[in-house]
């Protein structure tokens, strides 16, 4: 009986080490999916971009198998099914947009239960996570920021589904908890959020013009006319909404003519910025 054990004890331990061996891998590999991340908001090339984080989002999706916990990595997925969605499928596939975006904010919301050992039904009723957001500090505001991110995408892509519109008070509460927090975090872009849902409601469903074009100047501040991404959602949701031509107009080609390199670590985004702003440019006469 005693070899027995013994042998089950080892078993044990050769075990239990194959699990730590495969997680410090996994963490060792960490840095490089970090670095393939940075390279990819420096490339211009779409094409190629499209390519290349398709493949490392599996990759990733991979490695948080063997090492679901991995704060980092639950991160990367957040941003990185974010960014693929926006840049490269919801224009042309709006139904597959939808599922990334969940895919995005169900990892968002994972990362932010880990943060604080939250339990799992926080994100699913408002009050609860109401009194949640308050235990948030500044280290929290990139999970913050870009689980509501993803959730507001999905929302803005499904408004003929209730639920969808049940769940937009949630996502507005995480972003007031961002401005609140850090309001200049990813280039003002809780600001963008708002100036985007203010301009885009109608008078009686909250729409404010004002309060629209209060949150993107703020925006505008942050992103000093390098972050392109700001002008697009401004051109599309507050000059439409004022039937100001003009202002379309010259937003549209500040866009167009920016070049990609006045902000090298996002040319990336400001190249898909780009190509959103010719589509709208193209769409104009639907527009107005």
């Amino acid at each position: 009986m005693r070899l027995k054990s013994v042998f089950i004890l080892s078993l044990v331990v050769i075990v239990l080490n194959g699990c730590s061996i495969q997680r410090l891998a996994v963490r060792s590999m960490g840095g490089v999916l970090e670095n393939s991340m940075a390279a990819l908001y420096e490339e211009t090339d779409l094409k190629l971009a499209e390519a290349a984080i398709a493949s490392d989002l599996k990759l990733l999706e991979g490695l948080l198998k063997t090492d679901p916990e991995n704060k980092n990595m639950l991160l990367m997925a957040t941003k990185g099914f974010t960014a693929y969605a926006l840049g490269f499928v919801e224009d042309n596939d709006p139904a597959r947009a939808r599922e990334l975006y969940l895919r995005a904010r169900d990892y968002g919301i994972r990362l932010l239960e880990k943060e604080k050992d939250l339990p799992g039904t926080t994100f699913q009723k408002l009050d609860l996570l109401q009194k949640a957001l308050k235990r948030f500090s500044g280290d929290n505001v990139p999970a913050l920021f870009w689980a509501a991110n993803a959730w507001a995408s999905w929302i803005n892509l499904s408004f003929t589904n209730p639920q969808a519109l049940a769940d937009l008070p949630k996502v507005q509460m995480m972003m007031e908890r961002v401005l609140e927090l850090d309001e200049s975090y990813y280039y003002g872009s809780a600001h963008l959020f708002f100036g985007t849902i203010y301009a885009a409601r109608p008078p009686l469903l909250g729409g404010d013009i004002q309060k629209a074009r209060s949150h993107f100047n703020k925006c505008f501040t942050y992103a000093r006319g390098q972050f392109l991404l700001p002008y697009v959602y401004f051109a599309k949701y507050y000059t439409t909404r004022l039937f100001d031509e003009a202002l379309f107009d010259s937003t549209i080609q500040t866009v167009l003519k920016t070049p990609l390199s006045i902000l090298p670590d996002q040319q990336l985004p400001n190249a898909i910025a780009r190509r959103k702003a010719a589509k709208l440019q193209a769409m104009k006469e639907d527009l107005f």
